[in-house]
Order: C-alpha cells, then structure tokens, then sequence
C-alpha cells in the first residue's frame, strides 16, 4: 500500500498550484473615449483674437477635457500630446484602433458664439462585416446624434449657447464609433460682446465639465448603433 499513500501524497502536492492559481474575476472595462486636439505640427489651424493658434488651443483644451473626463472613470485616449502633425486619416486610424465607444475631435473659432456640435452628414446605415473607410461612420451616424443630444442638454444645462449641425469632415466620416466634433467659440454677452475668448482658462475648464457631464449621461444608454 505505499504505492498508493504515495500516489495521494502526491496528487494532493500537485493540485497546490493549481489553487494558488485559481482565476481571478477580471475588472470591469473601462469605457474608453478618444479625444482628438484638431491641426498641429506644420498645420496651425486658424488664429484667434489673442493671437494664440488654433492648434495651440485645441491642445490645451484637449488636456482639461483629458482632466475633467479621467476624474469621472472614463479611460481616455488622445491623439496627440505636442505640436505634431497628424493628417485626419492618420487620427482616425488611432481612433478605430483604440475601439473606443466614442470619439471627440477637438476645434476652436472665433465665429460664432458658445459650443458648436457636429456630426457626420453621411447617410446612415445598417452596420456591415466590410466598412468602407472614408463611410465608416455610416453605422454609427444614429449613436452620434444621440451623443450630440446627451451633450447639447449638459451645455445648455451650464448655460451655454449651442449649435448642431451635420456636416462632412474627412476625419469624423472614417470613426468607427459614435462621433460628435466639438468646436469652441467665443462666449458672448447678449448684445454680442465677447465675455471669454477660446483660449480662456476658466471658460475651457467650464465647457469641459459640460462635455464630462454630458458623456456621462450618454454613457448610461445602452443602445447599439
């Protein structure tokens, strides 16, 4: 019988790894969010008021937003960090490699007044195996104006004026992914007068807490595209 006491002896020694190395409950995954500071590099963009680039501003306001939406557990992928040049299909190839649930292009202006919306202006359609690149935004079309809507609320709800317009933009018509491009302006006093330029501080920080808010709420809705 020592065979057999060995034997027990030693299956009981061999299964000790085994449940050291029982699996873990994987954590949950972190919606993740791509944000993407429009121009850079040899591309400056337009000029503001201040005198300040457009690439300039979109990158500043691309690390408070980056800020206000990692504070509120969003995982948060940017498309640039310096003063790089990107061309829009190289943006949207790290976008859909991120397999983000939502993309946010990043633009400043001096037209205008408040926070300007805008989703692709490509035609719907039912999602396919195949994509075609430069219509890969034709699936999620109906997710990006619902997107939009879960934005516009937040910014009206912090007193801001806002605008939604569809329209075509090379970058937001590859994504792969629901895709509201965001545009700031001047803010303006009711008799037009400019109360805080793009590139004011407290006023990036204000709009940013906005869009947080905002995708948070979108980020509660559970539909497909």
């Amino acid at each position: 019988m020592r065979w057999i006491s060995w034997a027990v002896a030693w299956m009981a020694s061999a299964a000790l790894p085994v449940a050291a190395q029982s699996p873990q409950l994987a954590p949950a995954a972190r919606y993740g969010i791509v944000l993407d500071a429009a121009h850079g590099g040899d591309d400056s963009g337009g000029k503001l008021t201040s005198g300040q680039m457009e690439k300039a501003v979109t990158l500043a306001f691309n690390v408070r937003l980056r800020s206000m939406l990692s504070a509120r557990g969003f995982a948060v992928i940017t498309t640039r960090e310096s003063d790089t040049t990107l061309p829009p299909d190289r943006r949207a190839e790290i976008a859909n490699h991120a397999q983000a649930q939502a993309c946010i292009p990043l633009h400043a202006t001096e037209s205008g007044s408040g926070v300007h919306l805008f989703v692709s202006s490509i035609t719907p359609s039912r999602p396919t195996l195949f994509v075609p690149w430069k219509t890969a935004q034709s699936a999620w079309v109906a997710r990006s104006l619902a997107m939009a809507g879960a934005l516009n609320a937040a910014l009206l709800h912090a007193g801001m004026s806002v605008t939604i317009e569809r329209t075509f933009l090379p970058g937001l018509d590859s994504l792969t992914c629901p895709a509201v491009a965001v545009e700031v302006a001047p803010d303006r006093a009711q008799d037009g007068s400019v109360t805080a330029e793009p590139d004011d501080a407290a006023y990036q920080a204000k709009v940013a807490s906005a869009l947080a808010a905002g995708m948070l709420a979108f980020r509660s809705e559970k539909s497909e595209p």
